[in-house]
């Protein structure tokens, strides 16, 4: 097999695996459950380090890779109902903290082990948001602030759009805006415009703003005839009324 191939191959289904565990990394806060920011953020992430370490560290990446994977699938892993025993051969958690707690071990063996590699790097952007799931605001906002300082410009996107939401839900409410305008002035392939718009006007509705909430939303309206993004726009205006 041509090694062009196995690359694709390899890229193709670390991709699968990671559009399958956004959802659960996205949960870090209410405001980015939104159908905008998707599973597809992640996998363009994760595709293009997995493609640019394959070509610089080679079998180390492959290592990292597989590591990260396995990350990622305790992030994906059920959590049981209340009360409910243990399955045999069904990997399932009493809770979402424990889940948190496992993967947050996975992901700094990551992170201290590949350090330099882009696999490191996303493994770094995972820590920052199960960091914020647990709780841990102050390391959330070190290791975020640290991948979005970086020179990955997909990265630095998705962490400063975690930043803003912790800096909203915290009542950090100036440096929040102060993002998301960031954002919204240079977009990236992982954060839009409109994605970066829609977060920036929930937190005006949040802080009690709505007029520019309404101002925000106009505009997507305007500026997006006929897409997913005007649907919920039109949807949030109705509820401001």
């Amino acid at each position: 097999m041509r090694a062009e191939t196995r690359h694709q191959l390899k890229t193709d289904k670390f991709t699968r695996t990671t559009i399958g565990v956004a959802e659960a990394t996205a949960h870090w806060s209410v405001e980015h459950k939104s159908k905008i920011i998707t599973g597809v953020v992640i996998a363009v992430v994760v595709a293009a380090a997995v493609a640019g370490a394959w070509y610089y560290l080679g079998k180390q990446d492959d290592k990292a890779n597989l590591e990260l994977s396995q990350a990622v699938r305790t992030l994906s892993t059920p959590i049981r109902p209340a009360g409910a025993p243990e399955t045999p051969n069904v990997p399932t958690f009493a809770s979402a903290q424990g889940r948190a707690e496992a993967a947050k071990k996975q992901l700094q063996a990551v992170v201290d082990k590949y350090p330099h590699t882009h696999t490191g790097d996303v493994a770094r952007y995972l820590l920052g948001t199960t960091a914020v799931e647990l709780g841990d605001n102050a390391t959330a906002e070190r290791t975020l602030k640290d991948v979005a300082s970086g020179y990955n410009k997909d990265l630095s996107g998705l962490a400063k759009l975690a930043l803003a939401s912790l800096y909203g839900n915290t009542n950090r409410t100036k440096e929040a805006l102060d993002l998301y305008k960031q954002l919204i002035d240079k977009p990236s392939r992982t954060v839009s415009k409109v994605m970066a718009q829609l977060q920036l006007a929930n937190l005006y509705e949040s802080s009690q703003q709505p007029a520019e909430a309404k101002r925000i939303y106009e505009q997507i309206v305007r500026e997006n005839p006929k897409t997913e993004a005007e649907q919920i726009a039109q949807a949030k205006l109705q509820s401001l009324k």
